[in-house]
């Protein structure tokens, strides 16, 4: 399985959640990329098996509005019956972001394989080592 780890990351915060992830995917024996927001484009969604992506929260809880929201609303209707994940931190608010974003994929037809990850602030070690087992998550499928 071929798996794509898609990111934005302010602080670099959700860039260690995104970096552990993909080293979860290699100690899982999946194939794996990792991509910035900027990098991922919409026509390499269908060279990819599996997808996961990275976003804190912005402002008033948002998806960040200049480099990952414009890419998702691109690729998002190509993820139909696409198995992912969604991670990231946030550093205020409960969490309703990450909520909204499960909302959004699942509307648009994408197989979340599990509630989204989210850490306040930086990720500790813990945070860091459920992002790794994140991707034994494409191996249950």
């Amino acid at each position: 399985m071929k798996i794509a780890v898609v990111y934005w990351s302010g602080t670099g915060n959700t860039q260690r959640m995104a970096e552990a992830l993909a080293k979860g995917a290699q100690e899982n024996n999946l194939e794996v990329d990792l991509f910035t927001a900027h990098d991922f484009k919409a026509d390499m969604v269908s060279s990819y098996d599996g997808f996961a992506f990275g976003c804190p929260s912005m402002g008033v809880e948002i998806l960040e509005e200049r480099d990952f929201g414009p890419m998702f609303e691109e690729i998002l209707p190509k993820l139909k019956g696409s198995p992912l994940v969604l991670f990231g931190s946030y550093g205020w608010g409960d969490g309703q972001w990450m909520r909204q974003w499960e909302e959004l994929c699942v509307e648009a037809g994408a197989v979340l394989l599990d509630e989204g990850f989210i850490c306040r602030d930086t990720p500790n070690s813990m945070e860091l080592e459920g992002c790794r087992n994140l991707a034994g998550l494409f191996l249950e499928m």
